[in-house]
């Protein structure tokens, strides 16, 4: 679990950022946030992961362009959450969806920043999973127009990562988007 200081840090980092006014389906991006956070820690996700979960849009994502921070300043979400954690969220943040979504168990991963295409770590492919089931059941708990038009996509595309998730990001996926 995060420690409650470093949680602190992050939060108060978003606010002065001004995620907390930032609109975002089912709320503000700071909530958003948190509840993605929330998701990561029910599933037993460590520190860094949780952390993560808490800070992935800081550099906007392919699917909410809207950045925090630009990629020049990394260092300073790094300082605020330590630097494995800030791995992850560039590294969310990166992703090119349409290139590495159906290849990601290859693995292979295109960063949407720089056009490479390479070959991640087993373990941030592991964590970049879980991150996004967590990020895209927030959004279809919350928002029932999003799970009818997405719902069945992103069973199929959680189906294709279950070998990188958790039992438990599994059996929420399920129970959440079996039935859209």
């Amino acid at each position: 679990m995060p420690t409650p200081a470093t949680t602190d840090k992050a939060r108060a980092l978003l606010r002065r950022l001004g995620a907390h006014t930032a609109p975002h389906p089912g709320g503000t991006l700071l909530t958003h946030l948190e509840r993605v956070r929330i998701q990561l820690a029910l599933w037993g996700a460590r520190q860094e992961l949780q952390l993560a979960g808490l800070c992935h849009a800081f550099y906007g994502t392919d699917g909410f362009p809207t950045a925090l921070l630009p990629l020049d300043r990394r260092s300073e979400l790094a300082a605020v959450i330590g630097p494995e954690a800030e791995t992850i969220v560039h590294f969310y943040a990166s992703c090119d969806r349409g290139a590495t979504y159906p290849h990601l168990l290859e693995p292979f991963f295109r960063d949407r920043f720089t056009g490479r295409s390479h070959t991640p770590d087993p373990a941030l492919c592991r964590d970049f999973a879980e991150l996004t089931a967590a990020n895209e059941l927030d959004l279809a708990r919350r928002d029932f127009a999003f799970r009818e038009r997405w719902g069945p996509e992103l069973l199929a595309l959680l189906t294709r990562f279950r070998p990188l998730l958790s039992a438990a990001a599994w059996r929420d996926t399920f129970a959440v988007l079996h039935a859209s």
